[in-house]
């Protein structure tokens, strides 16, 4: 009886509203490439630039999709949380 409680139990976490405003990940950009020898990062010093540069943008991009997404799933994990014990009140 325990099993098929707990199966109800994940079923009714699974379909709870908060599930429905889930947000896409958050995707760390890809490390910009530095080439080994001196010589070539003077002659691809431009396009090195850019790379490094737009690392930088996309990384701040990141760290902010990362908070949004911790602050979404702490109160999806409160909300969770209130209808556990609701669950639970609910066995007695």
């Amino acid at each position: 009886m325990s099993c098929a409680r707990n199966a109800i139990l994940a079923m009714m976490i699974v379909a709870t509203p908060a599930q429905a405003a889930v947000a896409a990940p958050c995707l760390a950009p890809e490390r910009p490439f530095l080439p080994q020898s001196r010589e070539d990062m003077r002659r691809y010093a431009d396009l090195l630039r850019a790379d490094f540069e737009t690392y930088i943008a996309e990384v701040q991009t990141y760290f902010r999709c990362l908070d949004e997404e911790r602050a979404r799933a702490f109160v999806e994990a409160r909300e969770v949380t209130e209808q556990y014990g609701q669950f639970q009140r609910a066995q007695e």
